[in-house]
């Protein structure tokens, strides 16, 4: 039986209230306000900066400190001296639009394919990270200074060994530091600032555009396109990952929304055109472009050609890659659906009343797939789950995904003496280990969840509600109201409403086509 925790109403200030009023023309505003007020916006200075970007003063580059001091040097010299600059990018959404972003941006400064050129591992074959055989290739051809995006970190022997061949690094990125700061000529990482700085939860992408606005701030004469022509780049990458949509990132979405809405991109038209999308919502984002460009690397393990896709001026290549996406992006889906009724089938066997996390492998599974298949899991089952694929021994590699309260990250760093390879989020991770380690971890981290104390079934029994509202309220006015609260994500979640004492009568299900023709079931109800 569910158990619905629904936050109290509250009388709020009538100032708080008129401010929410100036927005909501429509309706009395009272919906958002309190929903806003209950996620800690209590005071008119937060709330104005909250429901317009325009209100919101945007923090400088130079906020990043003597790291971006560093960067921005490193590349000055790299341009007067006509060093090759290579950056090294990310398969995932974020990573892609980082790439996008850094070729673009510092391609206002660097000649492209003369002296800037871009690397992007293959999923399949090298996965995350940086790796030496990339290295020595880049160093071969004559690449000078790698700079990162969304990744690099705490890749701290591929680093030493750049080092050794001559190759300077800049590393930008979002993901866990280490212990000690890498031999590299700068760190530029939000993860060194306190968790309340507004730049704490930027993105690989949103980095990587704030190293090319301090570009931009220092050879202000260089640049031939405007630095704001990137920001729908930045609403695709940051929307899509998994980071907290508050402080910048917020702004940024925002900013970039307005931008993705009147895109000039060719590549991003087409792909809003095959998921019948306009731009104009983040939904647009997470339920279209991105799971399209994310696709590329799931399926075809190289995904180079999604940089092309995102920031070419030739509209029939465009299109020729859009519908590759798009095509990568159907089978990816029927893949998913595949292995979670694999996975569902392995889940009847198992006790789950003794189960904390959810642990599986099996040879068959396509690694690039399992995250999202983690994610379904974790939320159906309200169980951290974790999904491995031992088609390539003696590892195991696969994904990881969370639930609510329970920092995943911790969790798996707790078994680091039996994992090959590890990082991620405390929501989301990557992991491999060898296949003769699989019982001891299952047996380790389970041990590790209950030492917590966390409670699964009382968690899984709570579903939290942001407003109460009644049939008659469903409607144009109501919408618009809470669309106020878009950018949703981790910090600012899609609001959940409760209708009371209703039921669904009629629940059927309508065939639309997709752009090859085939059948996708659509879910249709009434009240």
């Amino acid at each position: 039986m569910s158990n619905w925790q629904i936050p109290p109403s509250v009388e709020l200030p009538q100032e708080f209230l008129k401010i929410v009023q100036d927005y909501t023309p429509e309706s009395n505003g009272s919906v958002v306000a309190q929903i806003l007020w209950h996620r800690g916006v209590r005071d008119v200075v937060t709330l104005g900066t909250f429901l317009d970007e325009k209100a919101y003063q945007s923090k400088t580059p130079f906020d990043f400190g003597q790291e971006m001091n560093f960067a921005v040097k490193r590349l000055e010299k790299a341009l007067n001296k006509g060093e090759k600059v290579t950056i090294w990018g990310d398969f995932d959404a974020d990573g892609v639009t980082a790439t996008s972003v850094l070729w673009e941006g510092l391609g206002q400064f660097f000649p492209p394919y003369q002296q800037l050129d871009y690397y992007i591992p293959d999923r399949q074959k090298e996965s995350h990270g940086l790796n030496s055989p990339g290295i020595e290739k880049l160093a071969r051809q004559g690449t000078s200074l790698i700079v990162t995006c969304d990744t690099g970190s705490t890749n701290i022997a591929e680093i030493d060994y750049a080092n050794s061949l001559g190759i300077d690094i800049i590393i930008t990125d979002h993901h866990t530091l280490p212990d000690e700061r890498p031999e590299v000529i700068a760190l530029i990482n939000p993860r060194y600032f306190v968790e309340t700085h507004p730049f704490y939860h930027l993105s690989g992408v949103a980095v990587a555009y704030k190293l090319v606005e301090a570009m931009y701030i220092t050879l202000p004469d260089i640049p031939r396109k405007p630095l704001e022509n990137l920001l729908d780049l930045v609403a695709i990458g940051l929307i899509a990952d998994l980071v907290k949509l508050t402080g910048e990132c917020r702004y940024l979405a925002q900013k970039g929304i307005q931008k993705l809405q009147n895109t000039q991109r060719l590549g991003v038209k087409k792909l809003l055109d095959l998921c019948n999308k306009t731009g104009d919502r983040p939904l647009d984002i997470s339920f279209g472009i991105g799971p399209r460009i994310n696709a590329v690397s799931r399926i075809y393990g190289d995904a180079r050609f999604c940089v092309e896709l995102l920031t070419s001026e030739d509209e029939k290549r465009c299109h020729e890659l859009a519908e590759q996406a798009e095509l990568a992006n159907i089978r990816r889906q029927e893949i998913q659906r595949d292995i979670i009724k694999q996975v569902q089938k392995k889940l009847e066997r198992i006790d789950l009343s003794t189960t904390n996390v959810i642990i599986l492998d099996d040879p068959q599974w396509m690694a690039g797939i399992l995250g999202l298949v983690a994610g379904q899991i974790a939320q159906e089952y309200q169980r951290p789950t974790i999904l491995l694929s031992t088609s390539e021994p003696p590892f195991a590699k696969g994904s990881a995904r969370s639930i609510r309260e329970i920092d995943l990250y911790q969790l798996v760093s707790s078994q680091s003496h039996l994992l090959h390879r590890f990082g991620g989020h405390p929501l989301a991770a990557g992991l491999s280990l060898t296949i003769e380690n699989l019982p001891l971890f299952i047996e380790g981290i389970n041990q590790q969840l209950r030492r917590t104390g966390i409670d699964l079934t009382s968690l899984s029994s709570e579903i939290e509600v942001d407003a109460v509202v009644t049939v008659s309220q469903l409607g144009k006015s109501l919408f618009r109201e809470l669309k106020l609260l878009e950018p949703c994500g981790m910090g600012n979640p899609t609001p959940k409403l409760l209708i009371q004492n209703c039921y669904f009568q009629n629940l059927w299900h309508k065939n639309l086509e997709d752009f090859k023709g085939k059948k996708i079931a659509y879910p249709r109800t009434t009240f």
